[in-house]
């Protein structure tokens, strides 16, 4: 039996295509047919590389009586969380009134006009201890449907109302001092594991944006540096190529969960890059270079950016196994299938790709790594950019998604482009992540951020559609992504609108909110740099092309890459493009005596231009 699922662009829909569920794509008409029923909606939200998402595939969702059951009974939607992040935080945020346990697969029940009435994870096809079997949680919730409507039409209600009132608020207020955002650092030291690493027990992931915030941060950099290097000689991390998987089951990092995933990899590369810039240690290069080839050898799409990610399964010897492949050396490697990539290609993680290995580039003088970058910019900018400037979610081999792209897309993808741009002195870039940050300002008079398409239009006909979604325990928010990059914009503009409503954004966001760091990792580093000296360096170079080739060791250019903050390296020409495109930062900015000279400023107050590296301050 093939579904409506055959012709989907997700790879994680189309994996389902021939289940004898009568599977539907997210969209209004499964709603529309539900009501038309008069019975409840299944949505089953997932992703491709998901591991127990696999396993109720086949012990499921593969069975003929299950699916007769569901058919008759329900309307089944699958969804891809990565192509629609906004139903997924929206269904997620309501499954934890109904579970503790949240993670993917996500089984929401939800009446035809779209209102969460029960939720639960992966279910087993017998029961086990905790774990109802699927069959019977069909049952019960046919039965509630059926015997209770009225008491699960007023809990549905009850709950949508509640989600809409725990939207954060646009209020005024202040941003948390240096002082809190020490607490936070205290709370990351307290959640240490001293033994393994990392924070917290069992299961455990990289926790990213908590490590950057430590990196930015003397009190934390330690700590930062420490955790680093401990999970570079962890299980979670592959040796032979190099990329690192999504978390691991046990304390000591030990049985991971193998899906590799790009945002995890992308934001682990600026990490370790930043960590050998602040150190020059080996351990942090090797891990650096090592997710370079990763990227470049494993997730590169042909014609340029990245894959979402690499499946966790997939067959060794003709035996279906997760995680089989990574336990072979390289040379027996090569004699088996690696696992399936989805290679649907995401707009805002491949911003974080591109930002990371312009980083590593310019940091290592790695022109593989920079030209990883340019290719993946230059596929997006000309394939995911409408001719109107709107961005696209996801594409698969060229074909768009009708995914509405989120704020996550456009703050990403201007981030990377900023840092690609300062890394190269390639203004076109820049010009190009300015267009897309203004598209989420679009009122002169405001300073707050919007989706520029707005939200998924199901959602907000049936009035889930979060205002916000704070959740950035794996990655930043979209309103965290976008303030982000406004915050840079202004570093190289001057213009205070962009730092207006960077600040404005984590006042609402985290002002009078938890400075937990594991949940807002991303957000409290921002504030970070929002109340910390501003601090510019601007290098301006005789050469052809001071963004790409190696420099010599310990001279001004090679130190000032090695800085951590804003640092841009232009030739006098790239330097005047920059200046005529309205990027304040490099206007009047020349060499002296031909040859590099570096601008060290303060909130665009600048010291005398210098030229040797013993001179940067």
């Amino acid at each position: 039996m093939t579904n409506r699922l055959a012709d989907a662009i997700s790879p994680y829909l189309r994996s389902h295509a021939e289940n004898p569920v009568d599977w539907q794509p997210w969209s209004a008409a499964a709603f529309d047919e539900a009501r038309a029923r008069d019975v409840p909606v299944l949505v089953s939200i997932g992703y491709s590389t998901c591991h127990w998402c696999h396993v109720m595939a086949r012990e499921s969702f593969s069975d003929p009586a299950i699916a007769a059951y569901l058919n008759a009974n329900f309307v089944s939607i699958k969804v891809d969380r990565e192509e629609h992040p906004d139903v997924d935080a929206s269904y997620l945020a309501a499954a934890g009134a109904f579970t503790q346990n949240l993670g993917w697969p996500l089984n929401v029940f939800v009446t035809p006009a779209g209102r969460p009435f029960y939720a639960g994870t992966y279910s087993p096809p017998a029961p086990m201890p905790g774990h109802p079997a699927f069959r019977e949680v069909l049952a019960a919730v046919t039965d509630a449907w059926t015997t209770r409507r009225d008491a699960v039409e007023d809990s549905a209600a009850g709950l949508a109302e509640a989600l809409a009132q725990a939207a954060p608020a646009a209020e005024a207020g202040e941003l948390p001092g240096q002082d809190r955002l020490a607490e936070s650092v205290d709370l990351l030291a307290t959640a240490e594991d001293p033994v393994y690493g990392g924070f917290g027990g069992a299961p455990k992931f990289p926790a990213s944006p908590a490590l950057a915030l430590l990196l930015d941060r003397d009190d934390g950099r330690d700590l930062a540096l420490r955790t680093l290097k401990r999970l570079g000689a962890t299980p979670l991390r592959d040796p032979v190529e190099g990329g690192f998987f999504r978390y691991a089951v046990n304390r000591d990092w030990s049985e991971p969960h193998y899906e590799r995933m790009l945002y995890d990899n992308a934001q682990l590369l600026e990490l370790y890059t930043r960590a050998w810039m602040l150190t020059g240690d080996a351990w942090a290069r090797l891990v650096s270079e090592g997710l370079v080839r990763f990227l470049g050898e494993v997730l590169q799409l042909p014609g340029g950016g990245f894959a979402s990610a690499q499946d966790s399964e997939s067959t060794v010897d003709g035996v279906r196994v997760e995680g089989g492949y990574y336990a072979l050396d390289e040379d027996t490697r090569h004699e088996q299938v690696p696992p399936a990539l989805d290679t649907k290609m995401l707009t805002g993680w491949n911003g974080l790709a591109i930002g990371a290995l312009a980083l590593a580039g310019s940091a290592f003088g790695d022109d593989i790594a920079l030209t990883l970058a340019r290719r993946a910019a230059d596929r997006l900018l000309q394939l995911h950019r409408r001719e109107d400037g709107a961005l696209v979610r996801a594409s698969i081999d060229g074909r768009l998604s009708s995914a509405v792209a989120t704020l996550e897309d456009y703050g990403m993808l201007a981030a990377g482009l900023l840092d690609l741009a300062t890394a190269t002195g390639e203004v076109s870039y820049a010009v190009a992540a300015r267009e897309l940050v203004d598209r989420t300002l679009p009122d002169p008079a405001s300073v707050v951020f919007v989706a520029p398409e707005g939200a998924d239009p199901v959602l907000t006909g049936h009035g889930l559609d979060l205002a916000t979604d704070p959740s950035e325990g794996a990655y930043p928010s979209g309103l965290s992504a976008v303030a982000a990059a406004a915050w840079r914009l202004y570093l190289v503009t001057g213009a205070a609108r962009y730092r207006q409503a960077a600040t404005a954004a984590m006042v609402r966001l985290v002002g009078a909110g938890s400075l937990n760091p594991l949940a807002f990792g991303a957000a409290l580093r921002l504030v970070n740099a929002l109340t910390s000296p501003v601090r510019q360096l601007v290098v301006v170079t005789p050469a052809s092309t001071p963004g790409a080739g190696v420099t010599p060791p310990g001279g001004l250019v090679d130190t000032a890459r090695r800085r951590n903050g804003l640092v841009a390296v232009v030739t006098e020409e790239q330097g005047r493009e920059w200046a005529a495109a309205g990027f304040e930062l490099f206007a009047d900015r020349g060499v002296r005596d031909g040859v590099p000279t570096a601008y060290q400023c303060r909130d665009f107050v600048c010291r005398l231009p210098v030229t040797q590296a013993a001179d940067l301050v």
